[in-house]
């Protein structure tokens, strides 16, 4: 029997699609459509894959791509606020842009910034760039995530949005194999709603939430 979503930890998932002898389910909760445990890739396999990105914060088309967190962001947040990247990969390129406009930076990542530090304070505002379908446990990441946000605080995520199930099989993102989750936009509300966060999406595949104060 399929395990409880490991997005909405509600939702019993069932069988999506099979392609390739990867199987995907979907939860009819939060409309998460998740990998099948069993065909994710090993932590060495995965580390493999992610220190082939070129993460250059100087690429220009990379900064163009990240730009559409980092504006709306930016119109939100004053300067001077403090952030957290959080999953920032092997090139901090994200982090680089924010402090360039007046922000201070902090840094996480389980394989590359593996210090916990960061991860005790509060913050301004989180920023998970790519970072949200690759996770095994997203429920706890999105708890551990809310307890790092300030009340009145955002937390900007990109990631690609699925849309017609008709593509999924073709879709570039599901190509990744270390992408396991992927998430609709009635999913990101479905956690706004749990987590008493509202859910703007400014740009294409970018969702910004707001912590509400209490």
């Amino acid at each position: 029997m399929t395990d409880r979503c490991p997005v909405c930890e509600q939702g019993q998932p069932s069988l999506f699609q099979t392609i390739k002898s990867i199987r995907y389910n979907r939860c009819p909760v939060c409309m998460a459509t998740l990998m099948a445990p069993e065909c994710r890739l090993n932590s060495d396999d995965e580390r493999a894959v992610y220190a082939l990105h070129n993460n250059d914060p100087h690429d220009s088309g990379y900064r163009r791509f990240l730009s559409r967190l980092t504006g709306p962001l930016e119109a939100r947040v004053p300067t001077g606020s403090r952030g957290l990247d959080f999953g920032c990969g092997p090139g901090p390129a994200l982090a680089t842009m924010l402090e360039e406009a007046g922000m201070v930076m902090s840094l996480y990542d389980p394989y590359f910034y593996p210090d916990t530090t960061p991860l005790e304070r509060q913050y301004d505002f989180v920023t998970c760039t790519e970072v949200v379908e690759h996770l095994h446990q997203p429920a706890q990441v999105f708890r551990q995530l809310d307890d790092l946000i300030k009340p009145g605080g955002w937390l900007g995520i990109m990631t690609c949005f699925q849309t017609e199930d008709s593509r999924f099989a073709n879709w570039h993102y599901r190509r990744d194999p270390t992408h396991v989750v992927f998430y609709r936009q009635s999913t990101l509300q479905w956690l706004a709603d749990q987590y008493r966060w509202t859910l703007e999406v400014p740009a294409k595949d970018v969702a910004l939430f707001q912590k509400l104060k209490t």
